[in-house]
């Protein structure tokens, strides 16, 4: 139908992702907007597949085309991670809180804060707008935003994503909000039954910037062992996928949940991330203790260099 609006997140779907678009569809109707409904661009990962049955809730249909459409961007603002056509769209809102690369020819709504996750500025406007919120939207967010801020431990969590995120736990029911926070991360954690191709894709993004193109995958880890015993076929693949995508650069952010530190495996121009964190790759290797953010400690400092 014409009047028909899909909210969306960004390719290769995370919780943040999905579960946003869920949720603000829900609002806009609950708010007396018809025929809102979450889309998504890309098979879900295991951590949304475990959120979502956890809190009986429907998978969102996927979206491959937005010629046509009018669209609601949830988790992403630029063209380059959004739906194939973009540029065909009507987008209608952007809710986002990662770096700002968008342009549009009219005015819309553009919501945009420094918060750790979109789930926190989308349970925000359910409580500012006296909205009651139900528990099964209230249990996804509440995931999301454990999942974005790798359960509070990411530079990029604010007081405001604590605060919301005890609301949440509150109306859902869930007193220990750091063993939810380790069961959702847990689901998505072993990669033992993914391939290398998988693995790198699950969470990964493009930049388009003024120097050069490049993709980040990241994915969180409790057991290091399961990384190192397949890093030559990691390494081959984000070779692969370099080539076959004209990338200058690829990452594969391996995010060591326990140890809370990163390691990033470099395909492409090393020079770029040496020149970016100030020490050689070796092996096609940097180990950033603390570094836990792909949006805040790791895009920022490749933009400084290529931008």
């Amino acid at each position: 139908m014409d009047d028909e609006i899909y909210v969306i997140g960004h390719r290769n779907p995370d919780t943040d992702s999905i579960c946003s678009a869920i949720a603000y569809a829900d609002l806009k109707n609950r708010l007396g907007f018809k025929n809102v409904k979450p889309g998504r661009l890309g098979d879900i990962n295991p951590e949304t597949e475990f959120v979502l049955k956890k809190f009986n809730t429907e998978i969102p249909e996927i979206i491959s085309d937005g010629t046509g459409m009018n669209l609601i961007l949830v988790d992403h603002n630029e063209f380059s991670q959004s739906v194939k056509n973009i540029e065909k769209a009507r987008i209608i809102e952007v809710i986002e809180h990662h770096k700002i690369n968008f342009n549009y020819p009219e005015p819309i709504f553009f919501l945009s804060r420094p918060v750790g996750a979109t789930a926190t500025i989308i349970a925000d406007m359910f409580f500012e707008k006296n909205v009651e919120i139900p528990d099964k939207i209230a249990g996804i967010l509440l995931a999301s935003i454990l999942s974005d801020t790798v359960i509070f431990k990411s530079k990029t969590t604010t007081d405001e994503d604590i605060e919301v995120a005890n609301k949440l736990a509150d109306i859902v029911g869930i007193s220990d909000i750091e063993k939810f926070g380790i069961e959702v991360k847990k689901a998505k954690s072993s990669i033992e039954n993914l391939n290398a191709r998988e693995i790198i894709l699950s969470d990964f993004k493009d930049f388009e910037f003024k120097k050069g193109r490049v993709g980040i995958g990241q994915v969180e880890i409790v057991d290091a062992r399961e990384v190192e015993e397949r890093r030559k076929e990691l390494l081959r693949e984000l070779d692969n996928l370099r080539i076959d995508g004209g990338y200058d650069l690829i990452i594969l952010m391996v995010t060591d949940i326990m140890r809370e530190g990163s390691e990033l495996l470099v395909s492409g121009n090393k020079d770029i991330v040496e020149r970016a964190f100030d020490r050689r790759v070796v092996e096609n290797s940097i180990y950033l203790e603390g570094v836990m953010s792909r949006k805040k400690e790791v895009v920022p400092r490749l933009q400084r260099i290529l931008i």
